[in-house]
């Protein structure tokens, strides 16, 4: 039997303290390994990603990709976007542009990009295009009712916001709102369920950044593999309520939104629009670095 040892490291996003945001596994120089063998790992990690990096096949890229959950693979996720770059970093990557980092997934060419805040380096991707969008059908909204245990008239908008994940996002009237769910998660069979309220700061013209505090509050229920659980801190849902709440003028670039207060985490995503492009950005911090046995 094959056993091979391959560089690991569990990283926290969208948090720059251990433990307050959402881990990742990364597996560093996968390339010998099988699809069957990195599902096998991702189901072990039991974490809610685990990625796994190669050498890119489009030559625009720095490093190839590929994204598991302990069920699926995934064409493209936030926090396992920003916290695989994190490590492959740290780890002696050397992008080709010493501006821009260009990550090959399942969903194309994500560029990401750094910037220094307190001395530390901050990542952001480039939001990709929605695959999904536009209203949602007042049956699906009956279900979300049910998960989320509102009435009807607590839901103030919603939209499909599908970047590979398949969010269904809702808006409720604030923050309190957000933060006093108690869902049921055995009301219907699936769901991957995005919910934003804001925070009174959180008005049009603000555009909050900490220490001002942040300008909404989200949540992220989901169901995978029969399994149904709350995501601390998701880039992928971030990303799609920047592309439907920033054109509305339901609230202005830049701002922070927080996720995960519920769950006892601090995460906190950073949201800024630049030449045309909404960028999705969070810290990120390194709390396992080791090897992995493969095999």
């Amino acid at each position: 039997m094959r056993t091979e040892q391959r560089a690991f490291k569990q990283v926290d996003v969208f948090t720059s303290v251990p433990y307050r945001g959402n881990p990742v596994a990364v597996v560093l120089d996968a390339a010998a390994m099988s699809t069957e063998e990195m599902q096998v790992v991702a189901n072990w990690t039991n974490l809610s990603e685990t990625t796994f990096v190669l050498p890119p096949t489009d030559p625009a890229a720095d490093y190839l990709v590929r994204i598991f959950t302990p069920d699926v693979e995934l064409p493209f996720a936030g926090h396992p976007t920003i916290g695989t770059c994190h490590a492959w970093l740290e780890s002696g990557g050397t992008p080709k542009n010493p501006d821009r980092i260009v990550q090959e997934c399942g969903a194309g060419l994500i560029p990401l990009r750094t910037t220094t805040v307190g001395g530390a380096t901050r990542l952001a991707f480039a939001a990709p295009p929605l695959t999904r969008s536009g209203p949602v059908d007042e049956a699906d909204l009956v279900d979300v009712c049910k998960v989320l245990q509102v009435s009807r008239d607590e839901i103030l908008d919603a939209q499909w916001a599908d970047n590979g994940p398949g969010w269904l996002a809702v808006m409720l009237a604030d923050a309190e709102a957000v933060l006093a769910l108690e869902p049921n998660f055995s009301a219907v069979d699936s769901y991957d369920i995005g919910v934003v309220g804001p925070h009174p700061i959180g008005v049009v013209g603000r555009g909050p950044a900490e220490p001002d505090g942040p300008a909404l509050e989200v949540r992220a229920f989901f169901r995978a593999g029969g399994q149904p659980a709350e995501d601390p801190v998701t880039g992928s849902l971030n990303a799609a309520l920047a592309q439907w709440l920033l054109p509305t003028g339901a609230v202005s670039a830049p701002y922070v939104a927080a996720q995960g207060t519920a769950m006892g985490r601090a995460g906190r995503v950073f949201v800024e629009e630049l030449d045309g492009d909404i960028w999705v950005g969070g810290d990120a911090v390194t709390c396992v670095d080791g090897q992995v046995r493969i095999g």
